[in-house]
């Protein structure tokens, strides 16, 4: 059996769990068998993450085809807004794209549990010492210190997690309203999302 893709050399990649890694560039492939199956080490230079040595069949990674920005990010939309009139109904403020969550945290036809969960997994920029990682996956560049100053990013940051959190809490509050189950959803959550939970718990 195969891997999913089998990846050459010169591959533009990114890591699906790492985003904040950047795209990533294929230097060397070493095909290799493991328990009667087809796999491959790879060494993959990141913009952000630097040379990592990753298996194909274990690491998340999928093929950069063309800007490989995801269409809600910063750079998506300045892509989108070089054309037309259709591009300038898609460009939105710096501030607005910058502060927006990703659609897998929002869009209500995503079930409420997948919705939390994404939700959830936004916790890991919790600190300042991850804004650069943030501010990599919000804006789809792998360098946004080249479009925007660190103060710029801070609030930025301070907008987006806000948001975040507002949301985190409306999401719970649902659940617990329609009384169903949510705290083995939250038996595993970041600890900076359950102190936000307690914080609007004490508020009320």
């Amino acid at each position: 059996m195969l891997t999913p893709v089998m990846f050459t050399q010169g591959m533009q990649v990114k890591h699906r769990q790492r985003p904040e890694w950047g795209s990533g560039s294929v230097t060397r492939v070493e095909p290799l068998t493991r328990a009667g199956t087809r796999d491959q080490r790879l060494w993959i230079k990141f913009a952000n993450a630097g040379l990592k040595t990753l298996l194909a069949s274990a690491a998340d990674l999928e093929v950069v085809e063309g800007t490989g920005a995801a269409e809600h990010t910063f750079a998506a939309r300045e892509i989108a807004s070089e054309g037309g009139w259709l591009g300038q109904i898609a460009q939105k403020k710096p501030e607005q794209a910058m502060s927006e969550l990703p659609p897998n945290a929002t869009d209500p036809f995503i079930t409420p549990e997948r919705r939390l969960k994404n939700l959830l997994g936004l916790y890991r920029f919790d600190s300042s010492a991850k804004l650069i990682d943030w501010a990599v996956v919000q804006s789809g560049l792998d360098d946004p210190l080249s479009r925007f100053n660190r103060i710029e990013l801070e609030a930025f940051y301070k907008n987006w997690s806000l948001e975040r959190d507002l949301t985190l809490h409306r999401l719970v509050s649902e659940f617990r309203r329609r009384r169903e189950p949510v705290d083995a959803l939250l038996a595993d959550a970041p600890r900076a999302a359950l102190s936000v939970l307690q914080k609007f718990d004490r508020v009320r």
